[in-house]
């Protein structure tokens, strides 16, 4: 028996980003881990951190027993407690500690993964004990670490790998989140349309309708007279859906039509990241 064929996508995306943050940080002078990213509080090497974290409690690690410093301001919600203890225990180790720690934990997971003889919808845990399917849990973690191979990239100044099969997968989760943003957090009217037309090495176009009840669907249709059309580049749209950067910091890079009241709405609310 072979992994099942609707988790390889996940798994070779996952595999591509991971790798790519291998090479990226394995050459840093120690001075670059302490780049800041645009993460609050977190660093080069938290990302890394994080990232490594993650996945060794993928892998059944025990977390580390580590009571959190107080000063850590941007440590707010029990989420945001419960991923801090993986990056804060971390903060004393040297880059060779790092990369090393790193390059161990993909090679364990990628056994893992190339060995997962689990169904798609087998249960696994998550995050503070919740409990998600393991073909969501391997989408997340696909999204999760292209993301923050991104952020890395960002801080480091070597852009790329933003049309990689991570970059679909983040589209693919970006755009399940949307009509949540656009029905609920916007609050866009019943019967309205939000169209949101993105541009650059990720392109696409999707429409989110919402019906006489308020429920939102999104599809690839062309909606006539939209309420709303939010035209921008794929970088600039993941960096406001991933929480990253605020709309009037990239004021430049989008191009509004229609009801600009429901479109700053829409821009308020638009990072579904927690």
């Amino acid at each position: 028996m072979t992994v099942h064929p609707s988790l390889q996508t996940a798994i070779d995306a996952w595999t591509h980003s991971i790798e790519a943050i291998s090479e990226l940080v394995t050459p840093l002078a120690e001075s670059e881990w302490s780049r800041a990213t645009d993460l609050p509080g977190w660093l080069v090497r938290d990302v890394v951190s994080h990232v490594i974290g993650m996945e060794t409690e993928m892998l059944g690690d025990p977390r580390p027993i580590h009571s959190l410093p107080r000063d850590l301001f941007h440590v707010t919600t029990d989420l945001q407690r419960y991923l801090e203890v993986q990056v804060d225990v971390r903060r004393c180790h040297t880059a060779p500690e790092m990369t090393a720690e790193l390059e161990y934990t993909i090679i364990r997971r990628s056994r893992q993964l190339r060995n997962e003889k689990r169904a798609p919808d087998a249960v696994v845990r998550g995050p503070l004990g919740t409990e998600r399917t393991l073909e969501t849990a391997l989408t997340v973690r696909a999204f999760d670490v292209w993301v923050h191979e991104q952020d890395l990239r960002r801080a480091l100044g070597k852009p790329g790998n933003l049309d990689s099969p991570g970059a679909s997968v983040t589209r693919d989760v970006l755009l399940s989140r949307l009509p949540k943003v656009v029905a609920e957090d916007a609050g866009a009217p019943a019967g309205s349309a939000v169209v949101v037309d993105v541009t650059g090495p990720v392109e696409f176009m999707r429409t989110v309708r919402v019906d006489g009840e308020g429920r939102a669907t999104i599809d690839g249709s062309v909606s006539l007279g939209p309420a709303v059309t939010l035209t921008t580049d794929w970088e600039t749209y993941l960096r406001l859906a991933c929480g990253r950067v605020r709309a009037e910091a990239v004021a430049d890079r989008l191009k509004i039509e229609g009801d600009h009241k429901l479109a700053d709405a829409l821009l308020r609310n638009f990072s579904v990241t927690s």
